[in-house]
């Protein structure tokens, strides 16, 4: 339920100023050094307070630059050189930087002051060396823990299969769930049943991720702003709103065509089972019929219990039970299906790409929805080639003991997407 937003952040940083470019400009030694120390920078090494300038780091806090850094060396592994550097003038260079796994491209500016610290960094693309499908493939089952993938093709009656790994065994899905939730509005408003434009008040508020819940209580608005909310920016109160709006045997019914599982619980339920021992034992123990009838039962409890943030504590809580599940085929058929509703429903998917921007262009159309909790995390994205063709790409990963690496899950999805464009 938390927004995993990390793979959103755009590779950057900051530049200041540096005028025109110099025709046959030279480098300067300096800043032939301060490339040269770029890469122990970029691989957490180096020095960040000295190598930067004062002005730099007021924008670019360390924590922010050093994410930006794990991401490059999430997709692209470690950073090994700079493989050449073009002088724009004395203090201001466009780098191409080794990675293990390909290449970035980055302008640097310095300060031609003694001790020359950098004022001005750009990370303008990233280029994949060598990469395969087989290689993407062998770090998916090299992750500890346990993790599903798939890549397909659409357009056919079932999603043809490009790359698989565990594709048919169900695995939590954190938000991704609110998929199902989409899936039925568009189908509710394929059949007339609802508009895009109906008015509903805002429901019970759920726990962040998402704003609604600071909003006053009963405020309207449309069924398309929830949904928008829901899959732009994870809102958890929209999710719980629309799904009981849509009715939740409906909901039930899309999910259980679309390969998931049943009950779905609203964001709220899934907070408040996690957050009491009893409740969770129950659920855990429970058939479909006894998790419906205990969330019928408990629906007072659940709907005035004060939700605690900190129920998680950075540690996964009852990810094999009180989750929301699908396999990674299941959910290649259920972006199929969104594929084929109404273009609101694939502008609302798209509102957030969810991948890396150089690598979102790259496609014609980008639409994404990941979710995740501690020890959960999974990205499904619907994507159409610009020569027209379909994709779904989908993955999960999951561990009972510990956290997941978003950078590193991220990347591997960025890096699959990236072999798709280019097929």
């Amino acid at each position: 339920m938390h927004r995993l937003a990390l793979w959103l952040v755009a590779l950057a940083v900051a530049l200041l100023p540096v005028g025109a470019v110099a025709q046959g400009a030279v480098a300067d030694p300096a800043l032939r050094a301060k490339a040269d120390a770029l890469v122990a920078i970029l691989d957490g090494r180096g020095a960040y307070d000295t190598y930067f300038a004062a002005s730099f780091r007021e924008k670019v806090p360390k924590a922010q630059f050093s994410v930006i850094a794990e991401k490059l060396k999430a997709t692209l592994g470690a950073p090994q050189k700079i493989e050449s550097l073009a002088a724009t003038s004395a203090w201001s260079a466009d780098l191409v930087v080794g990675y293990a796994r390909g290449t970035a491209s980055i302008r640097l500016v310095i300060d031609p002051a003694v001790p020359h610290a950098s004022t001005g960094l750009l990370i303008t693309g990233t280029g994949a060396r060598d990469d395969t499908l087989a290689k993407v493939g062998a770090e998916f089952r090299a992750l500890p823990g346990a993790s599903g993938f798939g890549l397909y093709a659409l357009g056919q009656a079932t999603p043809e299969p490009i790359l698989e790994y565990r594709a048919d065994v169900a695995a939590p899905l954190g938000s991704a769930f609110k998929l199902w939730v989409l899936a039925e509005l568009a189908r509710q408003v394929a059949s007339g049943e609802r508009h895009w434009n109906d008015v509903v008040k805002v429901g019970a508020p759920s726990l962040p991720s998402g704003v609604l819940q600071t909003w006053p209580a009963g405020s309207p608005v449309t069924v398309q702003t929830l949904a928008t909310m829901m899959i732009s920016i994870s809102d958890n109160t929209a999710t719980d709103t629309l799904l009981t709006t849509l009715g939740r045997a409906k909901v039930d019914a899309m999910a259980e065509a679309a390969g998931g599982g049943v009950p779905v619980m609203t964001t709220r339920e899934m907070f408040a089972l996690k957050g009491d021992p009893a409740l969770t034992k129950a659920w855990a123990a429970g058939s479909v019929d006894e998790r419906r009838a205990l969330l019928v039962d408990n629906a007072v409890k659940i709907s005035t219990a004060k939700l605690d943030p900190t129920v998680f504590a950075g540690k996964p809580v009852a990810i094999d039970s009180v989750e929301w599940f699908a396999s990674p085929s299941a959910m290649a058929g259920l972006l199929d299906r969104l594929r084929g509703a109404d273009a609101t429903t694939r502008a609302v998917l798209a509102v957030n790409a969810g991948v890396d921007p150089a690598i979102a262009k790259r496609f014609a159309y980008v639409g994404f929805k990941g979710g995740g909790e501690p020890g959960v995390l999974t990205l499904n994205y619907l994507v159409q080639a610009k020569d027209g063709r379909w994709y779904a790409a989908t993955g999960n990963w999951h561990r009972a003991d510990d956290g997941v690496n978003e950078l590193r899950f991220a990347g591997l999805m960025g890096r699959a997407l990236a072999l798709l464009a280019a097929r």
